[in-house]
């Protein structure tokens, strides 16, 4: 790689890693220090660790969004209060790619502002360094999910 090529890599991982939240950069290092088995085997960890739906979401399944890129159902939602974003998924424990991708997500950027979430580059699953454990399509899902995140903070925003 030229040099003023991996000068450029380097400025431009430090700008998207000055955009993320401090816990979704730990998460995204922790997955980037480990080999690619190794990488699978911590998104598997993280479907353990996806929050249930609480009550008033889980009695009313509409107020959620279905992400249809996913291959697995994933249903998501959430609440903006105070500037704080609170996330809400629903996946099925079948699913353990596609609840490891929202438990992901809930980790590093539940409880943040809208400001750090919208910051975050649409890239960001790429960043997990997963490109060659899993398909395309299943990082599309991922992808898929931060998006409809991102369409759903703004929609939340006042109209000035």
């Amino acid at each position: 790689m030229p040099p003023e090529r991996r000068i450029l890599d380097i400025v431009t991982n430090s700008l998207d890693s000055a955009s993320m939240p401090a816990e979704l950069l730990e998460i995204i290092d922790d997955f980037q220090a480990l080999e690619e088995p190794e990488r699978l085997q911590l998104l598997l960890e993280f479907s353990r660790s996806l929050p249930a739906l609480p009550d008033r979401f889980a009695e009313h399944p509409e107020l959620l969004e279905q992400v249809v890129e996913c291959q697995s159902p994933l249903f998501l939602t959430l609440e903006v209060a105070d500037d704080r974003v609170q996330l809400f998924f629903s996946a099925p424990p079948e699913a353990p790619t596609t609840r490891g991708f929202a438990s992901v997500l809930h980790e590093g950027l539940n409880g943040h502002s809208v400001r750090e979430i919208l910051a975050v580059p649409d890239d960001m699953p790429e960043q997990l360094g997963l490109t060659h454990a899993l398909t395309p399509l299943r990082l599309r899902g991922m992808t898929a999910m931060l998006g409809r995140i991102k369409r759903q903070v703004r929609a939340q925003l006042p109209n000035d």
